[in-house]
């Protein structure tokens, strides 16, 4: 009886949250027009860096986001980092722990989220020797490219995808 009165119990808990977290309507187109157009308002900032010093470590490079503009902005999912070697670019995963959630930034407030890269061998082909770093923000085309002053990046073992991961946002200040 008891275990019966339990699953009816996160049943009926569960199909509330589904019923209040629906989305749609047009609160929810609205609340995307509003941070895709705030989001152009944010300024972007590379490093500095805890770069990696040789081969094999791995080095962290901060990036903070600052709301310059005049309302409350909204940052709806992680951010996306390209590496820009010249003749291709290849997309940084998230870090799989990474949360994807909604990051409120007040005027004036910060966040910041790291991209962490284990550092390769010069040459060699088994490293992506980059030129440039380019941070797209959640709910936005703009890219902001920054130059890659930190050495190599290893390659994983497919010989193409990047040892090197970004992390979900993290409120930083105000």
């Amino acid at each position: 009886m008891r275990a019966t009165s339990l699953t009816v119990a996160a049943l009926s808990a569960a199909l509330l949250l589904t019923a209040c977290s629906s989305g749609g309507g047009e609160d929810s187109n609205q609340d995307r027009k509003a941070a895709a157009s705030c989001v152009d308002e944010l300024a972007v900032e590379f490093g500095p860096a805890n770069a990696a010093p040789a081969a094999g470590d791995t080095g962290n490079v901060p990036v903070t986001v600052t709301n310059r503009g005049g309302a409350e902005c909204a940052l709806d999912g992680l951010p996306a980092v390209e590496l820009d070697a010249g003749a291709a670019s290849t997309a940084v995963a998230p870090d799989q722990a990474a949360p994807s959630g909604k990051t409120k930034l007040a005027k004036g407030a910060s966040t910041s989220f790291t991209l962490t890269y284990v550092r390769g061998e010069e040459g060699g082909g088994k490293s992506l020797v980059a030129q440039q770093a380019k941070v797209t923000l959640p709910g936005s085309a703009k890219g902001h490219s920054f130059k890659w002053s930190y050495g190599a990046v290893a390659l994983k073992s497919d010989g193409k995808t990047p040892d090197a991961s970004v992390s979900g946002f993290q409120q930083s200040g105000a």
